[in-house]
């Protein structure tokens, strides 16, 4: 986070019958490298495409069909791992993951378990302003996805659509760090966010391209303590695996659920059986799938089909000088550069395209903190009420910067301004014609506005009386003045006329 400090929060306590348990998570995110071609063949990673289009003869395992690396696989691998800030290994090597799937052909994965391409990083959980967990990456290692199983469209028999098999995939694989359903999610957030910025995946979990395997695990207070101390994860409890889930909010349920699970049978006298399971949302609960398969049930040997994987230093030297600014750097700028809150500045770095616009915005009107509060409050605000993202925003950078800078040059009040942005939302049009065409410009001839703050004062004495013995309510006449005025008078200028006029 630069030079944003922050402390840790508190791990989440859930008080069972018995005892105060604390939870331990820890994630491995399945993400589709962004790449047209699959991992081993050409074939095309489109997706919604008829099913088996996208198959080349090694995809489907046909006979002396071998795989061939896709390069720019590898170098999505290695920029995410920079962006991640870790350590890029300059040998990895290929190994078989064997077991039967129908929709995978092959009868094994092409994984990466020994020599992995990625190592040791780090990602920054933000969970509000000065509060943020340091999530340890352990591992990224990149393999093949298997294909997809289909059985809802035969009462009888099931179907196999080999269109996902082969595509590319990164595992990142986190330490037991998560301490909470809400920091899982959050962890999940982030990663999405670093993995757009970079550009190395999309991010896109309705069609399956970010999927999140969850750990769970539960230990009384103070064992985490100790596993931090000596790395011994005899302290913490056995942890059971929740597969595939795609969906913040059925993320932290799924947690919530299976910690509370497994406090039940701790505190009945039972143990917990290591295995993964399957999170069904409509019951909100966890169920046994299989029992959790060690290295040594998959039958891992190095593939004969593939010479470890060897990269230079140089290369990896030009991808990293290559890299976008990422989303805490950008955040830290922000803040720095433009003072603005750790709160907005986290708003608008939520994405790349929020991002840019609100740069855009900047470099038009020249002032960060009032871009920043019509970014956020006004457009935000009417592109999340009418379900827009900004990619479908009617109102462009340039037309917003020409409303801040007629704000800021004095020529429309806030007011008007809101009215403005209106017809721009809805009609469109420059700023500056549509308030000279539609004579919104703001009354600034002091003679103009005396005359009418004059009038006001005259025509309610009693009033008059009032505020003077409690000037709380001279504003009522600043009110009036301006309603008279149709709102284009310059609200300072008539503050000031009020106040001296009722000698206050």
């Amino acid at each position: 986070m630069l030079d944003l400090s922050f402390e840790a929060p508190k791990p989440k306590v859930i008080a069972g019958a018995k005892h105060d348990w604390e939870l331990v998570i820890g994630m491995e995110v399945h993400a589709q490298i962004a790449s047209k071609a699959k991992l081993f063949s050409g074939a095309s990673t489109k997706f919604g495409a008829e099913p088996n289009s996208n198959v080349a003869f090694v995809d489907a395992a046909m006979p002396g069909m071998l795989p061939v690396i896709n390069e720019f696989c590898v170098e999505q691998a290695v920029r995410t791992g920079l962006g991640l800030k870790a350590q890029i290994n300059l040998v990895s090597a290929f190994d078989r993951k064997n077991y039967f799937y129908p929709d995978l052909p092959q009868g094994y994965q092409i994984s990466q378990l020994y020599h992995p391409i990625v190592g040791e990083g780090e990602v920054i959980v933000d969970m509000e302003p000065g509060i943020a967990r340091r999530v340890r990456i352990e591992r990224i290692h990149i393999e093949q996805d298997a294909g997809k199983s289909i059985h809802d469209m035969d009462p009888a028999m099931s179907f196999v659509d080999l269109n996902r098999t082969g595509v590319a995939l990164m595992e990142i694989v986190s330490r037991p760090d998560i301490r909470g359903p809400e920091e899982a999610a959050a962890y999940v957030v982030k990663l999405r966010q670093i993995l757009r910025y970079l550009g190395t995946c999309d991010g896109n979990m309705q069609n399956g391209n970010l999927r999140a395997d969850v750990n769970v695990s539960v230990c009384r207070p103070g064992q985490y303590e100790k596993y931090q101390e000596t790395q011994d994860f005899s302290h913490l409890g056995t942890r059971c695996e929740i597969k595939n889930m795609n969906s913040m909010r059925f993320i932290q349920m799924a947690i919530d659920y299976e910690a509370k699970r497994q406090i039940g049978i701790l505190e009945a006298g039972g143990s917990i059986d290591q295995e993964t399971r399957l999170y069904d949302p409509d019951k909100n609960e966890t169920r046994s799938m299989r029992s959790k398969e060690e290295a040594h049930d998959y039958r891992y040997f190095p593939c004969p089909d593939l010479m470890p994987l060897e990269i230079e230093q140089a290369w990896v030297d030009d991808i990293a000088a290559n890299l976008p600014e990422l989303p805490d750097e950008k955040k830290a700028r922000f803040v720095k550069e433009f003072g603005l809150s750790e709160y907005d500045a986290d708003v608008l770095t939520a994405d790349t395209a929020n991002a840019g616009y609100f740069e855009e915005v900047v470099a038009g009107c020249g002032d960060g903190k009032l871009a920043a509060n019509w970014v956020i409050n006004e457009l935000f605000g009417r592109l999340k009420k009418e379900d827009h993202d900004i990619g479908e925003s009617p109102v462009s950078p340039a037309q917003l910067a020409g409303i801040i800078a007629l704000i800021k040059t004095g020529d429309i009040s806030g007011k008007i301004a809101k009215d403005l942005f209106e017809i721009v939302y809805t009609e469109g049009g420059d700023p500056a014609d549509i308030v000279d065409a539609r004579g919104m410009k703001q009354v600034t001839d002091t003679g103009a506005i005396e005359a009418a703050v004059d009038e006001i004062i005259a025509a309610n004495p009693a009033q008059v009386e009032k505020a003077q013995q409690n000037p709380k309510l001279a504003g009522w006449f600043v009110g009036q003045v301006m309603k008279a005025t149709g709102g284009k008078a310059n609200p300072a200028a008539v503050n000031q006329l009020v106040m001296a006029k009722l000698g206050l």
